[in-house]
């Protein structure tokens, strides 16, 4: 039996009897499995009333609530269910999670270090609180995390990912080298670590190596505007700007509209002296200035300087 079949028997038994609390429970652990997460709610708030003293009700609760960014609500439902049941790990580190998304880092971190006093193997735990430490802007508890989840899922390839951003950012960029080829190494495709050794090889002075490796970036990802607009950057450096005028025009054709992409392109049209279109484009740039890094009183000045 299909998981479709299963809840439409199991709808038709709690319209027969709907105060069948089983059925119940089973029919919005089932939606809940087959991403109805609104449908399992309605059902698991009812349950919430006909069962307040069962801790796996509010877990589910919280998952529900969590998948529809509900946080708030999810936060209360994994803080009962823990109540209830104060050694339900599961919740502690659903709870963590929801702590995360709320900002409420130091909480979120006390979440993820009960668990590990359980279970010092939770590599889950470990990689959630080197995010925490990495939004408070604690790089060295951050990057300690990172390595305690390498060391029991050297596969963890985010754990990677941002152990070499922390590396790049103090400076240890033969280590974020290694450690964004160790990302490729487990996932050829993440276009990320293609991008930031992209940005190694920029700054080290290897415009050769950089524009190979974002080339590989745009092909697995062809929608990333700033692999684009650093590829364009190189090429205007060395004087390509026709080049980087083709590639900016891919873009813009890949990607849609975007203030940064227009931006670059005004630049590029002004180094050109194609006086008329570099004002196009600084004024498109000013039309999608939702998407525009650069502040808006200088793009003007910027305007003013070609005499309009």
């Amino acid at each position: 039996m299909s998981k479709a079949e299963r809840i439409e028997e199991l709808q038709n038994q709690l319209s027969q009897d709907s105060t069948n609390l089983d059925i119940r429970r089973k029919l919005a652990v089932l939606l809940l499995d087959s991403g109805y997460a609104d449908e399992a709610l309605m059902h698991f708030l009812y349950l919430r009333k006909a069962l307040p003293e069962d801790s796996g009700v509010f877990y589910n609760l919280g998952i529900a609530c969590e998948k529809l960014k509900r946080y708030p609500e999810a936060k209360e439902a994994y803080e009962t269910a823990i109540s209830l049941s104060p050694n339900e790990l599961d919740a502690s580190y659903n709870l963590g999670l929801v702590l995360t998304e709320m900002q409420e880092y130091d909480e979120a971190i006390e979440c993820f270090q009960k668990v590990l006093a359980s279970d010092n193997q939770d590599s889950n735990s470990y990689f959630n609180l080197g995010i925490c430490y990495l939004k408070k802007g604690d790089l060295e508890n951050a990057y300690t995390n990172f390595q305690n989840t390498i060391a029991i899922n050297d596969q963890d390839i985010y754990a990677h990912f941002y152990t070499a951003n922390i590396l790049k950012e103090v400076g240890d960029i033969e280590n974020a080298f290694a450690e964004f080829n160790k990302v490729i190494e487990i996932s050829p495709d993440y276009s990320w670590a293609y991008y930031n050794i992209a940005s190694i090889f920029w700054e080290a002075g290897q415009p050769e190596n950089a524009l190979n490796y974002l080339d590989k970036t745009i092909e697995l990802n062809p929608k990333d505007v700033e692999a684009y607009i650093i590829y364009a950057k190189i090429l205007s450096a060395y004087g390509q700007y026709e080049n980087a005028q083709a590639k900016i025009q891919q873009a813009i054709e890949t990607c849609g509209n975007n203030g940064n992409l227009f931006y670059i392109m005004a630049q590029i049209e002004k180094h050109l002296q194609n006086r008329d279109e570099s004002l196009k484009y600084f004024n498109l740039a000013l039309q999608n200035s939702a998407t525009l890094n650069t502040d808006i009183k200088f793009v003007n000045r910027e305007i003013q300087s070609l005499g309009f």
